[in-house]
């Protein structure tokens, strides 16, 4: 008994790092110099003086303290004070009232510590436990909401009428960055710690091609409210998760790099998801339960859309000039001055 129980065990494991199936369109390729480009908007800006990256801005630089969060911390982190924490805490603000408001999703707070079934519902585990932070009590800390918003529906047959579901959460977001040594090191690009508002869909399979562009389109739209210029992309065979059947990834224009750089990623998984959860909806014609589809996509990376705006508005002598949709959440006040306060 104790032999088939290790041997349940061991094909269990096996099964569960078995990758998704890939749609027909996914482009062939190796990595992300072989994805397609989908779409373009926005002009990137010509500046007339030589760019700066966003930790080298003379008006945001007071506002970012790597050095004592390395103190409290280590690498990878960053405290953010003053005007800098405030549009930080602005953008998300302005992302999640978007969403509830424009793009019919539901608002949720979830838990950032997760029982490790969840991790193996949405395909963080087994293979990529690396990846994340695991706790001594053995909860595992969210590399993003979908972990949350996902497995919400874990285990649960759903009346048909009620799909599809859409959620959108604010939430912390914990990455080891394991393999990523020596990238992005400078500025806050690439943190262990980071905020996403992220989305997630669960829908009827008839639905599912639909809602990957939509949920595209939700966005997309962020940027373009934010006037940040972006390019889309459809990721090839080789640069796609684990778990995803096609991958959407939006790359935001950033002056100081002079080069696009990924900010969101939308994906969908068919009902890869769903078998690992054992998530279905009851057809409202009868019939035995089947499984729903899942998406999800970042709406975006609130940390590396802060550095997109402050520079893209960035002026010559070191002040930024701020999205106008921001102004109700910034006290009206659009201009990061030079000293790192608002004006």
């Amino acid at each position: 008994k104790d032999e088939a129980n290790q041997q349940d065990v061991t094909l269990r494991d096996m099964l569960m790092r078995l990758p998704n199936v890939m749609y027909d369109d996914v482009p062939d390729g190796a990595d992300e110099s072989d994805n397609v480009e989908v779409r373009k908007w926005g002009t990137p800006v010509a500046l007339d003086f030589e760019a700066k990256e966003h930790f080298e801005i003379t008006g945001a630089a007071s506002g970012m303290d790597f050095e004592t969060a390395a103190k409290l911390s280590g690498s990878r982190f960053v405290i953010l004070k003053g005007a800098v924490a405030r549009i930080h805490r602005a953008l998300a603000q302005f992302m999640l009232n978007t969403h509830v408001d424009e793009h019919d999703l539901t608002e949720c707070n979830t838990p950032i510590m997760v029982l490790e079934e969840m991790m193996y519902g949405t395909g963080q585990l087994p293979k990529f436990g690396e990846d994340s932070y695991k706790t001594t009590e053995g909860m595992w800390l969210i590399p993003t909401s979908e972990v949350t918003l996902t497995n919400m529906v874990n285990g649960e047959t759903v009346e048909e009428q009620s799909l599809p579901m859409r959620f959108t959460a604010h939430t912390l977001c914990f990455r080891s960055e394991a393999g990523s040594a020596g990238r992005d090191t400078s500025g806050m690009l690439r943190q262990h710690q980071f905020e996403k508002v992220e989305m997630v869909s669960v829908v009827h399979p008839d639905e599912s091609e639909a809602e990957h562009a939509r949920m595209t389109g939700c966005a997309e739209a962020i940027l373009e409210k934010l006037n940040l210029p972006y390019r889309t992309v459809k990721l090839c065979a080789g640069d796609q998760g684990f778990g995803m059947k096609r991958t959407h990834d939006m790359e935001v224009w950033l002056p100081g790099q002079n080069q696009y750089r990924e900010i969101s990623s939308v994906s969908t998984a068919g009902d890869y998801q769903a078998r690992r959860m054992n998530a279905r909806f009851k057809p409202t014609a009868g019939g035995k339960p089947e499984f729903v589809h899942t998406l999800n996509g970042s709406g975006l990376a609130i940390g590396r859309c802060l550095i997109a705006v402050l520079e893209n508005g960035q002026n010559a002598d070191g002040s930024v000039t701020l999205p106008k949709v921001l102004a109700p959440y910034l006290g009206g006040k659009l201009t990061l001055s030079t000293n790192g306060k608002l004006a």
